[in-house]
């Protein structure tokens, strides 16, 4: 049974001063899944945690992560300039782009961060926009086809196709790559791969290492050249869903270290850094996206509306993807009756939930959408002019710290030209 981080009477406390709808955070939460998993690597004493901004872009947040030994992995321009304002840098800084812009490599170069290159035309690319490439150097691995893994020992199957991806290079590509780099003066080099999203088996990320230490063994014997991290990059999930099991951080741990053992110490290779980009995984599951019931509908369906819409949290309207709800202060109550919960955007796809079985909700209810804080207040928009709500932080005495304040209408006309 998913329960929230916050009671009623903190949350009506909460709303005194910043009204819904509102993204909440769990600094207690994060601070302990970020110490998880570094214990569950600290047997790689190079182990860093990479954090993907892009999950959630909040100065805030990454400070946090920062004070817990986690470097940040940018995507973007500006989230490389977001991760210089909160104090990263050097190789606390990865750089994973597609179809990059040269300036956004200089910027990246500037700032000493591992570049970490999608496709082999990048390496010529991005030896014309800096006129040298970095000494240490990554690039990014696609084996194409299907990753599955089958059955898992917790009974759910793992599957996705690598092969429709547009990430990534073939493995006679990175050996090309791997060659040219070493040619214009690279000396130290790293391999990422993502082959599957959100799983919730304890083998994916083990199965996932022997994929890379197999093949970083292999190109160093084909290339000459020293590879000294892999990164493991993301995938492992959270249980979205009350009876989903969640994942073992330990466990997964100790299956990478086996793996390690078994392949890259007999091949001379142990002393290999592990990295790892487990956003959601350190996030989502403390973050809530709080929001007020402030209407009913009876017609062919029962509906509730909520001052969230889409605009707040995506995924729902564009994956059907499942946030559980808590009705606060009814946490106890029968789920007796069958609603829609939706938005007010002028889409009929802004339903966080169709058909659920929740207590009766009343207007002037709060209401708590679990698993929002990865993906969640990042991916949220403009339309309908909706404005971006505030991210707060629940900290571990009870406060809260503004984090991000709400948008105004001022905001919202302020690159207009009239």
């Amino acid at each position: 049974m998913k329960r929230p981080f916050l009671t009623l009477e903190q949350a009506e406390q909460i709303c005194q001063r910043y009204p819904t709808p509102f993204h909440l955070y769990d600094e207690q939460g994060i601070r302990g899944a970020a110490r998880a998993l570094n214990a569950a690597f600290a047997w790689n004493p190079g182990f860093r945690e990479y954090f993907a901004v892009k999950a959630t872009p909040t100065p805030g947040i990454l400070k946090l992560l920062k004070e817990e030994g986690c470097g940040v992995d940018c995507s973007s321009l500006t989230e490389l300039m977001m991760a210089q304002r909160c104090g990263f840098s050097g190789q606390e800084i990865m750089f994973s782009s597609n179809e990059t812009p040269a300036e956004e490599f200089r910027l990246a170069d500037q700032l000493g961060a591992i570049i970490n290159l999608d496709d082999l035309t990048h390496v010529d690319y991005l030896h014309q926009a800096l006129g040298h490439v970095p000494e240490t150097i990554c690039c990014r691995y696609n084996p194409g086809g299907v990753f599955s893994l089958g059955e898992s020992k917790e009974g759910f199957q793992v599957m996705d196709n690598p092969g429709q991806a547009k990430y990534g290079m073939t493995r006679e590509q990175l050996g090309q790559a791997f060659t040219r780099l070493k040619a214009l003066g690279a000396k130290r080099f790293g391999l990422h791969a993502f082959l599957a999203s959100n799983t919730l088996s304890n083998d994916y990320y083990p199965a996932l290492a022997r994929i890379l230490f197999e093949l970083a063994v292999d190109l160093s014997r084909q290339t000459g050249c020293q590879i000294t991290f892999i990164n493991l990059s993301g995938g492992v999930g959270v249980p979205y869903r009350p009876d989903q099991p969640a994942n073992d951080i330990a466990v997964i741990g100790e299956g990478v270290r086996r793996a390690y053992e078994e392949i890259l110490v007999p091949a001379g290779m142990g002393e290999v850094a592990i990295c790892a980009e487990l956003g959601r995984f350190l996030l989502a599951p403390y973050g809530h996206l709080v929001t007020r019931a402030i209407h009913e509908k009876h017609i062919y369906k029962e509906y509730i509306g909520v001052d969230a819409s889409a605009a707040n949290l995506m995924r729902p309207a564009i994956y059907g993807a499942y946030h559980h709800i808590t009705v606060l202060g009814k946490e106890d109550a029968p789920c007796d009756h069958q609603y829609d919960v939706v938005g007010s955007l002028c889409e009929n796809s802004d339903k966080f939930a169709i058909d659920r079985m929740l207590p009766k909700i009343d207007r002037g209810d709060l209401l708590v959408l679990h698993d929002t804080g990865a993906h969640g207040f990042s991916m949220g928009y403009n339309y309908n002019g909706k404005l971006r709500s505030a991210e707060l932080l629940l900290r571990a005495d009870g406060s809260v710290k503004l984090m991000r304040r709400a948008e105004t209408p001022e905001d919202y006309f302020a690159t207009l030209v009239w």
